[in-house]
């Protein structure tokens, strides 16, 4: 406060240095510090910018994705149409062996020859796609995977054992295609039709 009441030129020189340090709004104005503010048009304008982005982004990534499920679609139609055909073409040959049998002379022989060999042809058909015959004669019987027509006493066959294997079963992978038709040793309890047993579990 001393040096503000003080005369002379140096008095008015330290009044001016004070009054020009405790300015703040001169300095910031020199030093550049306050941010110019944008308008609302132009912040409207910038979100409208950001909002066409990712719309073309969203379009652009849904695009990608058809085009994914529409290549992946035709993939598999074409590997099962692959699949079929090798099976197809492989049951050609069984039909001109079928054919040949049935054109064959020489009598009964040489008929039956030709049905083992498309026997035979088939099943080897079968066995390349993953798909197997089951004859469970003797096996404990197994209402998921056989259907019994009758329960039996059967001699050397123990209490609820296959005695007897009507049609086989098949399964395709590990997936039952149709149930064994069997018999089942009812041990010492006398016969009885399958509509006791539950039979046909198996072709759920």
């Amino acid at each position: 406060m001393s040096r503000l009441k003080g005369t002379g030129n140096g008095s008015d020189d330290e009044l001016g240095d004070v009054s020009d340090a405790s300015d703040p709004g001169g300095a910031a104005e020199e030093g550049g510090l306050e941010p110019v503010p944008s308008s609302p048009e132009q912040e409207l304008e910038a979100l409208r910018r950001e909002r066409d982005e990712l719309k073309d982004a969203l379009l652009r990534r849904r695009a990608d994705f058809e085009n994914y499920r529409k290549r992946v679609e035709r993939e598999q139609q074409t590997a099962a149409r692959d699949a079929a055909a090798d099976i197809f073409r492989r049951l050609v040959d069984t039909v001109d062996n079928l054919e040949r049998a049935l054109a064959a002379k020489g009598g009964e022989d040489a008929l039956r020859q030709g049905v083992e060999l498309t026997l035979r042809d088939l099943q080897a058909v079968l066995d390349a796609q993953g798909v197997v015959a089951v004859d469970p004669l003797g096996e404990r019987f197994d209402p998921l995977r056989q259907q019994a027509l009758l329960h039996q006493q059967v001699e050397g066959f123990a209490e609820g054992t296959v005695a007897e294997v009507f049609r086989k079963g098949y399964t395709f992978k590990d997936r039952l295609l149709r149930p064994a038709l069997v018999k089942v040793s009812s041990g010492e309890g006398g016969e009885s039709d399958g509509g006791e047993t539950g039979g046909g579990e198996g072709l759920q």
